[in-house]
């Protein structure tokens, strides 16, 4: 079958310029982020210049008329953009997870729709968590019958990160009562969608991880993927998420690092035993930052090899290098949620008593660090890596690593 590429809208970038966009993106969405954090301001002008960019469409495969970037390229992006405001940079996290996921089980018809969507500057949210099931991976949201190639949509979703601003939201949710799990590409604006802006995280607050409603929502075959046949055999979506999130908290750090020195350059006092003239010359404070730069530049050298392990799983894709993948992203997670965490708390240490004044919203960067680093426990990351080390048991095949 030949595929007619897309006619892009949006640039279709390479690696260099995508990586200089997004460091200028960044360094512009960095200005406004502590009053955005502070006022709970939702970046809907920061998303719009993010989606006219191209950053978002980075990954969609040349075949369909995209630069198909690798994961290497893509972690870096994000890596830099949450460096600015790491809310900016986890509202498309989903959105790049689900484009992966179209690559990967969608129908030539259903990539050849949604990468054109994609081309043309349109965002992906998702509706994926539910609270009161038994564990974060049980869902209830269900697509009933409803005639010839038609199913109703109904089900309640949490956590829904950039759905209130986004084009399509992708729903995970059951074929049937108890079916396999598929999902269920609906519109923002559908009949029967309800996206509530309550959350109200203590960090990360302005990513627009609302509540989703789905009540009677129509939806054709046509736009239904499935998602259980992702895991029967070797993957890297997992991988690739859970890669997405380490890249966040990453830049969580180098954020956070990059201004707690800055403050100490210009506006933190000396210590007076210290005897010198500049808070930057006293041994201590310089030796902290050099302990928290170590810290940052482990997380970074991980999860930029955790990136090219992914990438080399997918070049030559077995269950060897599917679980060569997963352990490097599971060793980039851990490393990078324990650096996020320790920089958002330790440049008061170094900033010293002022940094602490509310109105300067340095505690942005632990807040931010802290609710991030609990979308799926670090420790089993470890844990994961330890039975390798032991026993050489290969980490668990599903979605989370």
């Amino acid at each position: 079958m030949t595929l007619t590429a897309a006619r892009p809208v949006v640039p279709v970038l390479d690696a260099g310029a995508a990586l200089g966009t997004a460091s200028a993106l960044g360094a512009a969405f960095a200005e406004g982020a502590a009053a955005r954090d502070a006022e709970r301001v939702l970046p809907g002008s920061e998303l719009d210049q993010l989606s006219a960019s191209g950053l978002l469409a980075i990954t969609v495969p040349t075949e369909h008329g995209g630069a198909d970037l690798p994961a290497e390229v893509v972690a870096s992006v994000v890596a830099t953009l949450a460096a600015g405001d790491p809310n900016v940079a986890q509202i498309p996290h989903s959105h790049f997870v689900y484009v992966n996921a179209l690559r990967h089980q969608a129908t030539p018809a259903q990539k050849g729709f949604f990468f054109r969507e994609v081309l043309a500057g349109k965002r992906f949210g998702n509706a994926q968590s539910e609270l009161g099931t038994r564990t974060s991976r049980d869902y209830r949201t269900t697509l009933h019958a409803d005639g010839a190639g038609r199913w109703r949509l109904e089900g309640e979703k949490a956590y829904c990160t950039g759905a209130l601003l986004a084009d399509w939201i992708p729903v995970l949710a059951h074929l049937g009562t108890e079916g396999p799990l598929h999902v269920a590409w609906v519109e923002r604006n559908a009949a029967g969608v309800t996206v509530v802006d309550d959350w109200n995280g203590m960090g990360q607050r302005t990513t627009a991880s609302g509540t989703v409603r789905l009540d009677g929502v129509v939806v054709g075959e046509d736009r239904i993927t499935p998602y259980h046949l992702t895991f029967t055999g070797p993957q890297t979506y997992g991988a690739f998420a859970q890669l997405l999130h380490a890249a966040i908290d990453t830049g969580i750090a180098r954020g956070a690092l990059e201004e707690g020195a800055a403050f100490v350059r210009t506006k933190s006092r000396p210590y007076a035993d210290a005897g010198v003239e500049r808070a930057a010359e006293d041994p201590l404070v310089v030796h902290a930052l050099g302990q928290l730069e170590l810290s940052v530049r482990a997380a970074e050298a991980l999860t930029g090899e955790a990136a090219r392990a992914v990438d080399r799983a997918n070049a030559d894709l077995t269950a060897t290098s599917a679980a060569d993948a997963s352990l490097a992203v599971a060793a980039a997670r851990s490393a990078s949620a324990q650096a996020s965490l320790e920089v958002g708390n330790r440049i008061f240490e170094v900033a010293g008593t002022r940094s602490a004044l509310d109105r300067l919203n340095l505690h942005r960067h632990w807040r931010n660090a802290r609710t991030h680093t609990l979308h799926d426990p670090a420790a089993w990351k470890v844990q994961h890596l330890g039975r390798w080390a032991v026993d050489r048991i290969a980490p668990p095949n599903h979605g989370q690593l």
